[in-house]
């Protein structure tokens, strides 16, 4: 549980840093995430569902399609809300530094990351310990 604490978020290679106002992951959290210039190589799914608001800055989503690919999509600051499932497998761009509020809904306990050359699958559970790998057949 986490309450009023600041810390990175998306693993160590993230640009993102969340200010949680409180993290309770069997029922929900609400933080501010400021996401610096870049992303992570790697593309992943989340633990959660969340609905994020974009507040300022401007970013792009990659989300991969099985057997469609990749396609891209831009965000900048809105009032509608943008719903994330949490099988979701994608990355997010931040073109200059940006920052969203989020409200994520309970954790599951595993989520998955797509290795950069898109040819492994990684499953993954609390303290990013890995579950499974596996050969990705999503091309």
């Amino acid at each position: 549980m986490r309450i009023l604490q600041a810390t990175p978020d998306g693993g160590e290679d993230s640009p993102v840093r969340a200010y949680f106002l409180f993290e309770i992951k069997g029922l929900c959290s609400v933080a501010l995430l400021r996401f610096n210039s870049g992303s992570r190589d790697t593309f992943h799914s989340h633990a959660f569902n969340a609905w994020t608001w974009f507040l300022g800055g401007s970013m792009y989503e990659e989300r991969v399609y099985r057997g469609q690919g990749i396609k891209r999509r831009n965000y900048k600051f809105s009032l509608k809300p943008k719903f994330t499932s949490r099988h979701n497998l994608h990355r997010v761009v931040a073109r200059c530094k940006s920052w969203c509020f989020t409200i994520r809904g309970p954790w599951s306990k595993t989520w998955t990351e797509l290795t950069p050359d898109r040819n492994t699958l990684i499953t993954l559970t609390h303290g990013r310990k890995i579950v499974k790998t596996e050969k990705y057949r999503g091309r």
